[in-house]
């Protein structure tokens, strides 16, 4: 028997989709992905430490809260609590990704939502039920279907690169840049678009400085961007330059970069206690095989405004797979939420209620 509503991905926009798929007894079926793959069980949100800026968290004891609300056999997923912020002898913090997203999953759960522990490896569009084949559980029938899959951000592969994520290394200023680690520090944006101006530009609200790596003696930015951080006294670009190691300790985190000059190949290390990489995103679409419509990029694109419809009907995306332009958590969830009202109402005019 075929389900009412499959999502595939489980970061905000996935659980956030089967929140008010459940809420509407669509009885939804969530296939979260496995740590192997791309589509990491509870999204991109889990590699990612404290969480400032989603609505409904303030710094506190969020530990207290987390362990009240997720039932304790899901508990061994949650990180350890950070320390340095006690109050009380109870550590206090901003929530942690990976607690935000447990706790948006135990929601999911508690209203009745389905979660798979697999991979989808392909799926077929062109007939009614749709299927989707899985690595581990057999073929999947679905009346409808939230691709809620993500995408992750480009890295250079540095294993130091590796070794200092969420300790001086991010891909996201606007999820990070407002950190304590940060603020009033050197910091350094590697890339030469648009998005990497963007970050500059946001990070110079609290570094002391902010350098801009560039493999090339010019930006790829368009102009009014390239100009923005030209013109800034708090950018420096350094031009006909790439990362080569990052370095740091495992008290400080990132301490510097070493840079390469790609035209003397000299090196030199640059004092900054942030690497934001600004090099792109690559959206989780690789298992669709071609069946939706994506913009230049790879991204699902969205066919009616502001509805979260694909080009195959009965068929939706949400959160990062769709969008390359926010990229934020509190997005993700919002057309998470939406994707699953478009779903339900799609189901009911076509009889499937």
């Amino acid at each position: 028997m075929a389900e009412k509503v499959v999502i595939i991905g489980s970061g905000p926009a996935g659980w956030s989709a089967a929140i008010y798929a459940a809420r509407a007894s669509l009885k939804p079926v969530v296939i979260e992905g496995t740590p192997k793959s791309d589509m990491v069980p509870l999204g991109q949100l889990a590699f990612t430490t404290e969480v400032e800026n989603y609505p409904g968290f303030p710094f506190g004891n969020v530990r207290a809260l987390v362990e009240s609300a997720i039932a304790p056999e899901r508990q061994w997923v949650l990180p350890p609590a950070p320390v340095g912020h006690v109050r009380d002898g109870v550590p206090h913090y901003a929530v942690q990704g990976t607690e935000l997203v447990a706790l948006m999953k135990e929601q999911a759960i508690n209203f009745g939502t389905t979660v798979i522990g697999d991979d989808v490896v392909s799926v077929d569009f062109g007939r009614h039920p749709f299927q989707l084949k899985t690595e581990s559980n057999g073929t999947i029938e679905a009346l409808s279907v939230i691709v809620a899959t993500g995408a992750k951000a480009n890295y250079l592969g540095l294993e130091s690169e590796e070794k200092y994520k969420n300790r001086g290394v991010s891909a996201c200023a606007v999820c990070d840049g407002a950190l304590p680690r940060f603020r009033n520090k050197p910091l350094v944006v590697v890339g030469g678009g648009d998005s990497a101006v963007e970050e500059a530009t946001y990070l110079t609200k609290f570094a002391s400085r902010v350098y801009m790596v560039v493999r090339r003696d010019e930006l790829r930015a368009s102009k009014i961007m390239a100009e923005r951080a030209l013109s800034s006294d708090k950018i420096e670009v350094l031009w006909h330059s790439v990362v080569d190691e990052v370095l740091g300790n495992d008290k400080e985190g990132v301490t510097a970069v070493r840079l390469k000059n790609v035209q003397s190949n000299s090196a030199r290390e640059l004092p900054v206690s942030g690497a934001f990489m600004a090099i792109g995103h690559t959206p989780n679409t690789a298992f669709l095989g071609g069946a939706l419509e994506t913009n230049p990029k790879g991204y699902v694109v969205w066919k009616q405004p502001f509805r979260t419809n694909t080009s195959v009907e009965g068929v939706f995306a949400a959160g990062d797979v769709a969008d390359d332009y926010y990229r934020q958590a509190i997005t993700s969830a919002g057309t998470g939420c939406m994707a699953a009202l478009d779903a339900e109402r799609w189901l009911a005019a076509a009889g499937h209620h």
